[in-house]
């Protein structure tokens, strides 16, 4: 619906009565932003989970008009906590998720249907958090201390959720509560009909993280420098001088921009100042926005802004914010840290001064020596964006026939806007400053990829992969052998949703194809494997089945299950080997300790010459899902800021019962040489793996590679 044309969803609140609340219960809010009084009667509120399908309804009794800028107040379930009872013109009790969720209006009683419905039955959809993307994109994770409040009272509506809503703390207004029209009249509008005032975009922009002018609607005018999928940057003509004031800003217009805005137009904009912040991990970075559009009129063309250089590291202290929006151009040559979302969402991470190694990599967590490196890595390195908000397009930016880019090699010439964003897949992550650039990046070689490591010498080798999630029980309940309506187990229950891998027959068969091609180019003895399916063996053998199909007949088998399990995970760690380079000595043995999600998995095996050796194989407990305050499990298990992440006390504990259980095999086995592989979420520096360094053990990454890279 157009903005200012009739009832939408104001706010939202899941977090009522948890931890932390003030207020007992969950609620709905909605406001009339349109002209005329609504009858909404018979209409219905509706609630899904996250990517759920299922809707649950709220009836809106018979009878129930909404004045132009009324707000009517929809109760929902109460936790057990708050102190606060909400006052709602309905009560109902649905118990809707803190943090993300989707929340619909409805010209009608009956429920919806799907991931993200349509219809004419529709009137309002908002998303919230990490939940599939309804109205543009999700608005930022809430919590049990924050709602979603729509911008200007209401009135904003540009049909984009990240836009139109900011995260703060719940404020349910009820039909009690002072009419706000959105004309202007009444008072309480929130700017939907206050005139707009004329700023420059150093006006706009301030000096500080956020704009003093937040919400106000404004008349400027800039250059159009870079033209992106769903908006515009442009920069103030001739600028203010003040090196601490921006004098670039993006105007978002959700749809490809007008024809007004084509790059080296002069043109005026008016709309509305938004802060915009992608997720939790962005909040205090907010990328300062015109929103909501009401008109894009040129002005002149033929106008050049000429970039602004700057040099990385910055000097401590400073920060990439005042170029925000601005045309720049990176200062000398970076590096190429990771490319880990290059195909996903077209972005490089690069930086000055050569690979940067994760502090905890190099020092303890926690020392100065590791928070300066962090604090000089932070100041050193920014997202290389593909100027698009779209994911996973083809071609893959900044793809090369060459292999090029590779972590470790050289870009330069890297010219474009400057904007602010996430940096990792998740909304409750960390945020980089990124270029979007407006020349083409250039990339040299700097570490070209070896046909194979350097040998250490001796006479077996042994290796590790993590085969991320090799389930044969698929996602949609079907297996790799033609079943259906099956399952994968998790905690004594089995479901097709407890299942992690790929989500039919054809991404499975994709996805083996290239973990046989990375197990025959390592051509290891024996291989400790992390993220199998834990269904015995089948997935195992499946997976060996297929790589003796291209090295070999009989080349590889598996190891045979412990007789002490395999835990009650959906995955588990598992472990192949050649029969003709070695032999099984003993039973495999697993440790089912409590502590351990995923027990280890022990095997001794003996060379050709005799000699006798174990092999483990470990996955510990991962740095995220961190636990909720309160929770029994949250002592030094929770992030403490050093670079450990969250669950490092389980990890320590994990790696503590480690030693004891390598102790009982190397009796059992007779042989004191025993190697730990795997996946110990712990970088080397980090507490679980220092436990095993200062008691005898040795990193074998440390004793042989100058750059820690783990």
């Amino acid at each position: 619906a157009p903005a200012h044309a009739g009832v939408v969803i104001s706010q939202v609140y899941g977090g009522g009565g948890n931890a932390g609340a003030t207020l007992q219960h969950d609620f709905i809010e909605l406001f009339n932003n349109g002209t005329s009084a609504a009858s909404i009667g018979g209409w219905s509120v509706q609630y899904a989970s996250s990517a759920g399908t299922t809707w649950q309804v709220t009836a809106i009794p018979a009878g129930i008009t909404l004045p132009p800028g009324g707000y009517l107040l929809i109760r929902e379930a109460a936790g057990a906590g708050g102190s606060v009872p909400v006052t709602g013109d309905v009560t109902a009790n649905i118990a809707m998720a803190a943090g993300s969720g989707k929340v619909a209006l409805s010209n009608a009683s009956s429920a919806l249907a799907g991931a993200a419905p349509t219809g004419s039955s529709v009137v309002d959809l908002v998303s919230y958090g990490s939940s599939t993307p309804t109205e543009g994109s999700p608005t930022a994770v809430l919590s049990n201390t924050t709602a979603a409040l729509r911008n200007a009272g209401g009135c904003t509506d540009t049909n984009n959720n990240s836009a139109d809503f900011s995260v703060g703390a719940p404020a349910p207004r009820n039909s009690a509560s002072a009419a706000a029209p959105c004309d202007g009249s009444g008072g309480g509008g929130g700017g939907g009909g206050t005139p707009p005032i004329a700023k420059t975009i150093p006006e706009i922009q301030g000096s500080g993280a956020a704009s003093a002018l937040a919400g106000q609607a404004v008349i400027t005018s800039g250059v159009v420098t870079k033209v992106l999928n769903n908006g515009f940057f442009m920069q103030d003509l001739t600028g203010d001088g003040d090196p601490a004031t921006s004098d670039g800003i993006f105007v978002f217009t959700s749809t490809a921009p007008p024809a007004a805005a084509t790059v080296g137009n002069l043109v005026q904009v008016t709309g509305s100042v938004v802060e915009f912040s992608s997720g939790a991990g962005t909040a205090a970075t907010p990328l300062t926005e015109i929103g909501s559009v009401t008109a894009v009129s040129q002005i002149g063309s033929g106008y050049s802004i000429t970039p602004t250089l700057v040099s990385l590291p910055l000097a401590a202290g400073d920060s990439l914010e005042r170029f925000e929006g601005m045309l720049v151009r990176i200062d000398g040559t970076l590096t190429v840290q990771q490319n880990y979302f290059q195909a996903r969402y077209g972005q490089l991470t690069v930086g000055a001064g050569g690979r940067h190694e994760t502090p905890t990599n190099l020092y303890r967590p926690g020392t100065p020596q590791a928070l300066a490196l962090a604090d000089l890595q932070a100041r050193s390195r920014l997202l290389l964006d593909d100027g698009s908000s779209l994911q996973n397009l083809n071609p893959t930016a900044y793809a090369y026939a060459d292999g090029v880019p590779r972590a470790g090699d050289a870009v330069f010439n890297l010219v474009g806007v400057l904007d602010y964003g996430l940096a990792t897949a998740t909304a409750s992550g960390p945020g980089l400053y990124r270029l979007q650039p407006t020349d083409a990046p250039k990339f040299l070689i700097a570490n070209p990829r070896a046909t194979k490591p350097a040998s250490p010498g001796g006479n077996v080798k042994l290796a590790s992969m993590n085969v991320l999630n090799f389930f044969t029980t698929f996602t949609d309940g079907t297996t790799a052998s033609g079943q259906s309506a099956q399952g994968c187990t998790l905690g004594g229950s089995s479901s097709a949703g407890n299942c992690r891998g790929a989500d039919s027959l054809a991404e499975f068969v994709r996805q083996r194809a290239k973990i046989v091609v990375a197990l025959a180019g390592l051509n290891a003895d024996a291989v400790g494997l992390m993220e199998i399916q834990n269904n015995g063996n089948s997935a195992a053998q499946n997976l060996v089945d297929a790589l003796n199909a291209q090295v070999g007949a009989g080349t590889y088998a598996v190891v045979p299950t412990p007789a002490q399990g395999t835990g009650d995970d959906a995955i588990r760690v598992a472990m192949i080997y050649k029969p003709g380079r070695l032999s099984l000595v003993g039973a495999s043995i697993s440790d089912p300790a409590a502590i351990n999600n995923r027990p280890p998995l022990a095997q001794t095996f003996a060379g050709a010459n005799g000699e006798r050796f174990t092999l483990v194989v470990n996955h510990l407990k991962s740095k995220s899902s961190c636990p909720a305050a309160g929770d029994a499990d949250a002592a030094g298990n929770t992030d403490a800021g050093d670079g450990q992440g969250c669950w490092n006390a389980q990890r320590v504990q994990q790696a503590q019962r480690l030693r004891t259980f390598v102790a009982q095999l190397q009796a059992a086995s007779t042989s004191n040489d025993v190697l730990l592989v795997g996946d110990f979420n712990a970088y080397a520096q980090e507490d679980p793996i220092y436990d095993l360094t200062s008691n005898g053990y040795l990193d074998q990454s440390g004793r042989f590679e100058t750059l820690g890279y783990s």
